[in-house]
């Protein structure tokens, strides 16, 4: 089995609909320009509140992806 290297960074997501799609919209963003990313952990979830209502979804996560030999 292959050793690996790994680098972390962290990432904030947002959404109006779900914490899911804060994290699934970054992901996609951050994969035009990161390669190999293998795994994420989220830090912290938050919401922007307005009007009595949730109105953003905030997700900030790391994520982990291999260097290139």
């Amino acid at each position: 089995m292959a050793q690996h290297t790994y680098k972390l960074i962290e990432i904030t997501g947002t959404s109006p609909t779900s914490i899911e799609d804060a994290i699934q919209t970054a992901v996609a963003r951050a994969a035009q320009t990161i390669r190999h990313m293998q795994w994420l952990e989220v830090v912290e979830i938050r919401g922007r509140i307005e009007e009595e209502q949730v109105k953003q979804w905030q997700v900030t996560f790391k994520v982990g992806f291999t260097l290139e030999e």
